[in-house]
């Protein structure tokens, strides 16, 4: 599968999707893409997937009529929040299908107070 990471989407989560191909819209210079021209520019480009950390593209897009298909990850924080659950991701890559939406959501992490 050909997966596009989205601005905010935490690189190291890269390491994990082998031996899918993952590339960054940043290091495509699609940083300034707005969403929808983002998921046509990526569609163009054949990829099958946008995993993106943006939580209102689902109510900004339709994805009816395209074969993309888009993960929300509802969280940003990649080492205290994603990195240790990122078996949801995995799940949702490998459950995913053209043009859906899937969102993941995490496990609230107990916060650690001040000493």
């Amino acid at each position: 599968m050909k997966i596009l990471f989205d601005q905010g989407t935490p690189r190291p989560l890269k390491q994990y999707l082998h031996p899918h191909t993952v590339d960054i819209a940043l290091l495509l210079g699609w940083s300034e893409l707005e969403n929808g021209a983002l998921i046509a520019a990526a569609e163009t480009a054949g990829f099958d997937l946008i995993v993106t950390t943006d939580q209102n593209i689902k109510y900004q897009q339709n994805l009816a009529n395209r074969k993309i298909a888009i993960i929300v990850l509802m969280h940003t924080d990649w080492p205290s929040v994603i990195e240790p659950d990122v078996h949801l991701v995995l799940d949702a890559v490998a459950k995913v299908t053209p043009n859906a939406f899937i969102e993941v959501t995490f496990p609230k992490k107990p916060r650690k107070l001040a000493s």
